[in-house]
């Protein structure tokens, strides 16, 4: 019982229909604080880009690799969907995971440039 609430704390819950982003989970991970909130969605925006063309051009081992790390990322801001779209490249890298991964982190960067407008 208290693995399941501790785990519950940990993975973002689904986002709400249309969304990106689970904003309330994004608030509690920086406590509800604007400014860390802009940095971190500024942060994985790079990020995003950056592991996600390193992904297209890797082996698979440094793919699941990368993809590791985009996935954690994208639970700490509440980015369920790069998660687990990141979770299935670490599982098992094929070029249908990776435009699935693309079209993820597309939708979710997109909501982020309209939050920092």
């Amino acid at each position: 019982m208290a693995q399941a609430a501790i785990k519950a704390r940990q993975e973002p819950a689904p986002a709400v229909a249309g969304t990106a982003i689970d904003r309330a989970h994004l608030a509690r991970m920086t406590f509800g604080e604007a400014a860390l909130e802009r940095e971190l969605l500024e942060l994985f925006d790079r990020q995003a880009e950056i592991l996600v063309a390193r992904i297209a051009q890797s082996d698979a081992g440094t793919a699941a690799a990368l993809a590791h790390t985009l996935k954690g990322s994208a639970t700490g801001i509440g980015a369920a969907e790069v998660a687990a779209a990141a979770a299935e490249i670490e599982a098992a890298p094929t070029a249908e995971r990776l435009g699935a991964l693309t079209a993820a982190v597309a939708r979710t960067r997109a909501e982020i440039a309209v939050i920092l407008r």
